[in-house]
């Protein structure tokens, strides 16, 4: 008997295990109105879980590019044209990177290439995940640079208790709205506006 009830227990806890390692875990979702027209971001969540930024910071590729999040690719969509950072943005639904300079500069990435599916780069990838658009990188210049729609610096600051998880917000601000990352100790912004 007993050893029926631990070959279960093991049968359990192994469908726990694989049913978490098969399960994305949860993504955020930020939305604002633009002069009118709805602006959502997608995108994932990682943690910190003790880790220091820096310490992140020296794990990005060459081009020091990041996909702004973690899993799926990270999408900005927008029912009109807008303005981020003063460059224009036409409708449409693109992908967020952001460029890390070696002094700890941000730059907020917009990208039209969408990502490629999970499945092309991981053939074992469950099915629930297999279809899913996964963001370049480490080849990010070399695959997608090309399709830059614009790049902006993003204004520094500091948080008032350290964020865990990674965290995009669009506050309102008059007819737009303040995008800001927030992750650890910083945080990263840059306005969206109208395009007219």
């Amino acid at each position: 008997m007993r050893t029926r009830i631990s070959s279960l227990l093991i049968m359990v806890l192994s469908c726990a295990v694989l049913f978490a390692q098969r399960t994305p875990p949860p993504r955020g979702k930020a939305t604002a109105s633009i002069g009118g027209k709805a602006v959502t971001i997608d995108y994932g969540r990682p943690a910190l879980k003790g880790r220091s930024m820096d310490e992140l910071f020296k794990q990005l590729p060459a081009d020091r590019v990041w996909r702004a999040g973690q899993n799926q690719v990270t999408t900005l969509t927008t029912e009109g044209e807008i303005a981020i950072g003063g460059k224009k943005v036409p409708a449409g639904k693109y992908s967020l990177y952001v460029h890390i300079s070696p002094a700890g500069e941000w730059s907020l990435i917009v990208n039209k290439d969408l990502g490629i599916e999970l499945v092309k780069i991981w053939p074992e990838a469950p099915a629930n995940m297999a279809k899913e658009p996964w963001p370049y990188y480490e080849d990010y210049t070399e695959k997608i640079g090309k399709q830059e729609v614009v790049r902006v610096p993003m204004k520094a600051g500091k948080n008032d208790s350290p964020v865990d998880m990674f965290t995009i917000e669009l506050s309102p601000e008059g007819s737009g709205a303040t995008l800001k990352m927030a992750w650890g100790d910083r945080t990263c912004s840059v306005p969206i506006t109208p395009a007219n």
